[in-house]
């Protein structure tokens, strides 16, 4: 059995996840006939510590690939900003 993991890939199944689970939670508030308002207090006080952990995890895969470029010789760890050696000012 093959896995294809491409970017492109996780990004959709990122996008149908980000979809189906608005839905499921409405539909499971209905169904169960849960009170939105306390659906709503518990889902803002989840939604700092769920994103945070989100984040953090999103930021740790980008850095991988940035250090693997920096330990070369000659590269430049900021492609904003350049050196003094080349006769341009740094910024």
């Amino acid at each position: 059995m093959e896995h294809n993991t491409s970017p492109g890939n996780r990004h959709m199944l990122l996008m149908i996840l980000c979809c189906l689970i608005p839905i499921a939670a409405l539909a499971a508030i209905f169904v169960l006939k849960i009170p939105v308002p306390q659906v709503l207090t518990y889902g803002l006080i989840l939604l700092c510590p769920l994103s945070h952990f989100l984040m953090m995890g999103l930021m740790g895969r980008g850095q991988h690939a940035h250090t693997a470029d920096a330990t070369q010789p000659g590269a430049v760890t900021n492609p904003g900003q350049t050196s003094a050696k080349d006769g341009r000012a740094c910024h």
